[in-house]
């Protein structure tokens, strides 16, 4: 199984960009591409999904899995797969550990990947080779195998860099992509536009496509990856396979172009818990489909709130849902649309009024990164045995509630992040969690099957 590892000395250096364009481009030569994705992020893998032909990107990620659980997850995808194609994060060696623990050059070395660096050279001439000399020597472990030029100026630039590389490394240049502003998918607060909402999505990646198809070695790319194939198989890399429970329940989940940030490892694994999984738009949709449970996760529920507002019937449907006693699950944006109001930009779009105090967006993050939590005594759903403390997640949001209510009860103490306010996170209101932290199913928290029983308790 061949596989190739895309990096950068720092981040915006236009790897997923690259990414997104070279899968594509393999796609088109007929090739089945295994998209993956470190860290936590949910937009750079809904437009590798989409680039992959529907093929779900995996996310690995150090803060919420172990290694034996990344390898066992890489593996698990490569059966079928002519090329697994990783998208790093950040920089190749950042970390927050001084040793580079969690960095993608561990995760590189972990999965024992070649690594194509992909670097911005705007402004850059002869500096890039000690760059590029001193990112081959700081870890001999790593296995760099070539660099992409990005963000190249004209022909006379890349003449001259590629001459410095060929004079002071051996590393080959395996593209040179010029600026291109029009190819470049629009940003917000968050980063990318989602794909799931994003306008001319095909258009995009076409073009996207065409200019990586016409500036990078492609071939010179799959020969490398050919050469270093991906470990499908080995000793604790695979697992037993699920079993889906017999008594299932029908579960809303939220999925329009408001509400998306949804694992699809984690969608799987409601099903193998039990879970019908009806979907259903907030912003189109008059009213809940008939359903035990309800999911609304994260999104961008301000850049709809007007549509949201409009729709009353939906609103008044979710509220009397969960007035009701139904058992729901909401993540930062879903936690947004269950407050009174949504305040953005100067206006005020009325929301779900579950609960009793409004949300409102600000210029700079409010919460972004890993979070640590302890469950609290008051944790609704089922717990298991060996449930491992802390609970790993991640936050990343602009909004913050206005006045926290002081009566509100938590299901998690904040060990490291901000949540509601610093110290708690996790509202429980009736049979409803609703919080910032955003859970994934892996090894800290099997957060899936535990909903699916409350689910089932209730029913």
């Amino acid at each position: 199984m061949a596989q190739i590892y895309l990096s950068a000395p720092q981040k915006s250096s236009g790897k997923t960009t690259l990414s997104i364009g070279l899968t594509r481009e393999l796609v088109r030569r007929g090739l089945a591409v295994q998209p993956f994705k470190k860290g936590p992020d949910y937009i750079d893998p809904l437009w590798l999904t989409r680039a992959a032909a529907g093929r779900s990107c995996l996310n690995l990620d150090f803060h919420t899995m172990s290694r034996d659980e990344i390898r066992r997850e890489f593996a698990r995808f490569l059966e079928t797969p002519a090329i697994a194609l990783i998208e790093g994060n950040v920089g190749l060696f950042d970390s927050v550990n001084l040793d580079g623990a969690g960095s993608n050059a561990e995760l590189a070395k972990l999965l024992k990947a070649p690594v194509l660096l992909v670097v911005d050279v705007q402004g850059m001439g002869r500096g890039i080779a000690p760059l590029l000399l001193g990112y081959q020597a700081f870890d001999p472990e790593l296995n760099l195998t070539g660099v992409v030029l990005n963000r190249v100026g004209g022909s006379r630039h890349e003449a001259n860099l590629r001459r410095v590389i060929e004079q002071y490394t051996d590393l080959p240049v395996l593209g040179a992509v010029p600026r291109v502003a029009e190819v470049m998918i629009e940003e917000r607060h968050l980063g990318l536009i989602p794909s799931n909402e994003a306008s001319a999505v095909e258009a995009t990646l076409e073009a996207i496509r065409a200019l990586v198809a016409a500036s990078v070695d492609v071939d010179g790319i799959l020969s490398i990856a050919d050469r270093f194939p991906a470990r499908t198989h080995g000793p604790g890399d695979t697992a037993p396979a699920p079993s889906r429970a017999e008594q299932a329940v029908r579960i809303g989940l939220a999925m329009d172009d408001a509400f998306g940030f949804y694992y699809p490892g984690d969608l799987a694994k409601l099903e193998e818990a039990g879970a019908d999984i009806v979907p259903f738009s907030p912003v189109a949709d008059e009213s809940l489909p008939d359903v035990h449970g309800l999911i609304l996760g994260g999104g961008f529920p301000e850049c709809r709130m007007s549509e949201l507002e409009a729709n009353r019937t939906m609103r008044g449907s979710i509220a009397a849902f969960i007035a009701d006693g139904g058992p729901a699950y909401a993540e930062c944006g879903g936690l947004m649309y269950l407050c009174e109001r949504l305040h953005w930009k100067g206006r005020v779009s009325r929301m779900c009024g579950v609960l009793a105090a409004d949300v409102a967006m600000h210029a700079r993050p409010q919460g972004r990164g890993y979070v640590r939590l302890q469950e609290t005594e008051a944790f609704p759903w089922p717990a298991e045995p060996d449930q491992p403390s802390p609970v790993c997640a991640h936050e990343f949001h602009h909004s913050a509630i206005v006045a926290p209510r002081v009566d509100w009860r938590y299901a998690y103490r904040v060990l490291r992040g901000t949540g509601i306010d610093g110290a708690h996170d996790g509202i429980i209101q009736q049979n409803l969690l609703a919080s910032y932290a955003h859970l994934r199913d892996v090894g800290s928290m099997h957060w899936t099957r535990r909903f699916v029983n409350r689910v089932r308790e209730l029913q």
